[in-house]
């Protein structure tokens, strides 16, 4: 049996975090480092990646640059970090985009198709890449995925609501494939509810109380917060916790709230 740890949970071991040039990724990439993790970064624009990789103690962190839709991106990434590191302990999925906002009724299909394509075929794809890439032997290193998804996959929410519809077929993919892959490898995934972003900041800009209001916590979701649920889930301290979706939303749903 694998005992709990503490501290630097991740002494040794390399993580990969997609979208992870600020934000939410970014304060996941910086959690997993801060406690021992050699961390991969990924996302679209090199220039914000160059710079939050440059941030990072030297020798923790490394940033590939391209579309996460892109499988040349993918390939390389893996490849990467198979050449450089051999070997893969935990990914981290957390590429997102909502291009729309508005009803469902009225979203453009071609809109849907894009963030069904990047949000859910995205995420499956780079577990797929993770799970058969033949040097990095995370099946052998007792892999853990983590994927993010959101409140708006658990209850409706106005103005973003194809969004949701992607983040719940998130949350059911992280279920399923947590039964297809045990007991080699763990998966699980955290929904947050508005958490201080760029991302997110249509939803409480200008008006970050009165929001805020709504949360049983008192406050809005920071990276930070969602850095630490991870942690937590990709970490030996969770090795009999697979197939969850971890509400991270200052208690919002179960008050009766919406993203």
């Amino acid at each position: 049996m694998t005992e709990p740890t503490s501290g630097r949970r991740f002494d040794g071991e390399v993580a990969l975090v997609t979208g992870a040039s600020r934000g939410i990724g970014l304060g996941i990439a910086q959690r997993l480092a801060a406690e021992g993790a050699t961390v991969v970064l990924t996302a679209r624009k090199p220039d914000p990646l160059a710079e939050a990789v440059a941030a990072f103690p030297e020798g923790t962190a490394v940033g590939i640059a391209g579309k996460s839709d892109d499988p040349a991106h993918r390939a390389e990434v893996f490849d990467t970090i198979a050449e450089r590191f051999g070997r893969l302990d935990v990914l981290v999925t957390n590429v997102g985009i909502n291009p729309v906002y508005g009803p469902t009724i009225d979203i453009d299909l071609d809109a849907a198709r894009k963030i069904l394509d990047v949000n859910v075929i995205g995420t499956l794809a780079w577990v797929q890449g993770a799970v058969h890439h033949p040097a990095l032997h995370f099946r052998e290193n007792r892999g853990r995925i983590v994927s993010i998804s959101s409140v708006a996959g658990i209850v409706p929410s106005p103005g973003i609501g194809f969004y949701g519809v992607s983040k719940a077929a998130v949350s059911h993919l992280t279920q399923t494939l947590a039964v297809e892959l045990g007991p080699d490898i763990r998966v699980n995934a955290v929904a947050p509810a508005v958490v201080k972003t760029q991302f997110a900041a249509a939803l409480y800009e200008g008006r970050e109380a009165e929001v805020a209001q709504t949360y049983p916590a008192g406050r809005l979701g920071t990276p930070e917060d969602i850095g630490a649920a991870v942690a937590y889930l990709a970490s030996a301290d969770a090795n009999w916790i697979t197939a969850q979706v971890l509400t991270a939303d200052g208690g919002l749903v179960t008050a009766g709230g919406t993203a």
